[in-house]
């Protein structure tokens, strides 16, 4: 059995970690059994074997990888079939994906969503999640989020590539889904389960293939445990 040490909210059930997310669409693709053990932000110790604090971090037998990309590249080189890549094409065009994701997906959502994601840690982190996260912004999390109903506009036109490449195909990997899929997926799937605030629209080719995500895998990604 594979195991993964997989961010959880005081509801061990509740897992957002946008990270772990696309770890776990990835096993998912694999169609690998996982052991998706709950971790919080203030247990380290726990996984301190791993020479580092972060998840997702993925045990198989005696090897360790952490790391979503890092999981991602292994498992396609560990477990060849239903490939995550499709070749080394594949796997750089999923690269620019993940730098896409990480440098402007992520930090959008983040402003949108922090004060939120408070409410749904558990207790023991609550202190340090607010003074490491007032520490990256410079400023309360209240503040970080405030005017969002305004600014979400703002932060849907930068989707403007993402909407662009959804336009006529079903997928961002081609005709079937690929780790590129996976990656912005399972960074949607952060504010799907923390927040009630709609951080993409409604309609249009983004909501259209997040749907169609959801439905994999025997409807994973909609089973999801949310607020």
């Amino acid at each position: 059995m594979i195991s993964l040490f997989d961010l959880a909210g005081a509801d061990p059930a509740l897992r957002f970690s946008p990270y772990c997310w696309r770890s776990k669409f990835a096993l998912a693709h694999k169609g690998l059994a996982v052991d998706a053990q709950p971790w919080r932000f203030t247990e380290a110790d726990r996984i301190a074997f791993s020479g580092q604090a972060r998840v997702p971090l993925l045990q198989d037998g005696n090897t360790v990888v952490s790391d979503s990309w890092s999981i991602a590249v292994y498992l396609d080189r560990a477990y060849p079939d239903a490939p995550l890549f499709g070749g080394p094409h594949g796997q750089a065009h999923a690269r620019f994906i993940n730098a896409w994701a990480d440098s402007v997906l992520v930090p959008g959502i983040a402003t949108l969503i922090v004060r939120d994601l408070l409410d749904v840690v558990a207790e023991k982190d609550r202190a340090y999640f607010r003074s490491s996260r007032e520490a990256r912004f410079g400023r309360s999390l209240e503040d970080v989020q405030a005017g969002r109903e305004t600014r979400v506009a703002d932060f849907r036109a930068t989707l403007t590539p993402l909407r662009v490449a959804l336009q006529g195909r079903p997928w961002l990997g081609g005709a079937e889904p690929s780790y590129a899929d996976h990656i912005v997926a399972g960074t949607l799937m952060w504010p799907r389960c923390v927040s009630s605030f709609a951080t993409i629209a409604p309609d249009g080719p983004i909501s259209e293939w997040f749907d169609r995500v959801l439905d994999l895998y025997d409807g994973f990604g909609r089973a999801a445990t949310t607020v």
